[in-house]
């Protein structure tokens, strides 16, 4: 009886190179993943080009070694096109998320929100003065991470969050800075990118102020990634991704004085785009141009934006200028690429530096831990270090590294300190570090690389994927106490916290929600 041709070649197909091929990818990945290599983000990139190399061994099995005749061989291949061209067509790569794992869409869900609508029947009327409940800058009133109050009701299923507003909104990294009921942030719209003013109970436009700039990234995404700052004179100061430097006035986002901040200090853009917002220091505002050239970090005239003063050879990173005090000295701290450094707010001048290198950015804030130690981290594998301070006979400031510890990592967020221990994202996970040692106390609760904030004795977290939770801060254990689904899609925004109205946002929309609080406060909204 004869044989079919296709019958033949079927039964002739050596499967086996295919089968070890399969095996050993398989082995690699349980290596990759059970490895003590502490970077999720290296796993990903392992992983990523053990796919690459297992795919290419497979289609050369297919093609050279399958034994299958020329027409399947071909029809194989074929198929292959025909499956890339319809993937093509039916999905895209939004970017990644922070261990950079491909993020893909239907194609159809890709909206850009290009355009902008302003309010004809809201306006901003309110005398203007900012309270110790509002939000006027990136991490809150002090820029640590930290406010007092309000005392949030944690019972959740008895007694939710309410959603004021939820919308698109244009893309970027920015938060919001809030001062009574106007709640501004930055966001690229086409080829513009944007500061506008939002009414914190309904969303709706109060102003915008658009330049012609626009930045991107394969990587980091599109858009503005700086907050606003928002100064008791009633001004609007905001750092676009490219290096534009505005100051406008609060109540209508008209424009006083524009400079760009990378042509006036000789300075190249950042590979991420700018992120650190701009701080404000009496009639200074400060921001980090980076640079050898004597401008690490430069201070603008508020009222004329002329350059006051400037200081430092060190190369930027995305930390933002903070304003700390240690050994009764008023100090501004910037986390360079390489070095941690503290100016004096007068003149500039440098006070100590310590190295800090890192293999990638910079992007989590430092933190005082009492009046002459210092805690820095960052993500990449780098971890973190303790500095301690001290004034010499001199009186010159002296510093030393009294720790080092990769026990908390900590990438995109910036750690708070709670009753004597810090508590931060370490890739991903919460942990909870003793600073006197540098060694965790646990390390629990996958949140992704999102951001936190704590709220009187409540750590408030919105995770990578826009849940927001609440967990209580305890150095003996870790309890989750409450949560919900705030937002969609990859969030690295940080939150903002104005009395009892939480604002949120990430590349693609924005929401405010009202928080339960305990007891009844008149001042709250």
């Amino acid at each position: 009886m004869k044989i079919s041709g296709h019958f033949n070649d079927s039964k002739k197909l050596r499967w086996w190179p295919a089968l070890i091929i399969i095996i050993l990818t398989f082995i690699c990945f349980l290596w990759i993943w059970t490895s003590e290599e502490d970077q999720d983000q290296i796993r990903t990139m392992k992983t990523g080009g053990l796919l690459v190399i297992s795919c290419l061994l497979i289609l050369l099995w297919w093609i050279t070694a399958s034994r299958l005749n020329w027409k399947i061989k071909s029809s194989g291949l074929l198929l292959l096109i025909i499956c890339g061209i319809i993937t093509k067509f039916l999905f895209y790569i939004e970017g990644v998320d922070g261990n950079l794992v491909p993020i893909i869409r239907w194609k159809w869900t890709q909206r850009p929100v290009d355009s902008i609508s302003i309010s004809n029947h809201d306006s901003y009327k309110s005398y203007f003065q900012i309270s110790e409940s509002d939000y006027p800058q990136f991490l809150g009133p002090n820029r640590d991470a930290r406010i007092n109050y309000p005392i949030l009701e944690t019972n959740w299923a008895k007694n939710p969050p309410t959603e004021l507003w939820k919308q698109p909104i244009g893309a970027g990294w920015s938060s919001y800075a809030v001062v009574d009921n106007l709640a501004i942030t930055q966001e690229q719209r086409g080829s513009n990118e944007l500061i506008v003013a939002y009414n914190i109970h309904t969303g709706n436009v109060i102003w915008a102020h658009s330049d012609k700039s626009r930045f991107e990234n394969a990587l980091g995404g599109i858009g503005p990634r700086a907050t606003p700052t928002i100064s008791e004179q009633g001004k609007v100061f905001s750092l676009g991704a490219k290096g534009i430097l505005n100051c406008l006035d609060f109540r209508t986002g008209r424009m006083i004085w524009q400079r760009d901040i990378q042509t006036d200090n000789d300075t190249d853009g950042l590979q991420w785009g700018r992120s650190s917002s701009p701080l404000i220091v009496n009639d200074l505002v400060v921001v980090n141009p980076g640079g050898i050239n004597n401008r690490a970090l430069v201070a603008y005239d508020q009222s004329s934006g002329k350059i006051r003063w400037a200081s430092g050879d060190y190369n930027a990173s995305y930390v933002s200028p903070a304003l700390m005090d240690f050994l009764g000295r008023k100090q501004i701290v910037i986390i360079n690429q390489k070095h941690v450094t503290a100016h004096d707010p007068v003149d500039g001048t440098l006070l100590w530096q310590e190295e800090f290198p890192s293999q990638g950015p910079h992007c989590s804030q430092p933190v005082a831990i009492d009046n002459n130690s210092i805690f820095v981290s960052s993500g990449y594998g780098v971890g973190s270090r303790l500095f301690s301070l001290s004034v010499t006979n001199d009186g010159k400031f002296s510093s030393k590294t009294v720790w080092k510890s990769k026990g908390l990592k900590a990438k995109f967020t910036t750690v708070v300190l709670y009753k004597g221990f810090l508590y931060g994202l370490d890739d991903g996970i919460l942990v909870c570090l003793d600073p006197t040692t540098g060694k965790r106390k646990w390390k629990k609760g996958r949140y992704g690389h999102g951001q936190l904030i704590l709220v009187k004795d409540i750590l408030l977290i919105i995770s990578e994927q826009g849940r927001i939770v609440l967990v209580e801060p305890n150095p003996t254990f870790f309890r989750e106490i409450a949560g919900f689904e705030a937002l969609s899609g990859k969030t690295w925004n940080t939150p903002a916290l104005s009395r009892n109205i939480l604002l949120v946002r990430n590349h693609k929309e924005a929401a405010a929600y009202r928080l339960p609080i305990q007891g009844n406060d008149s001042s709250l909204f």
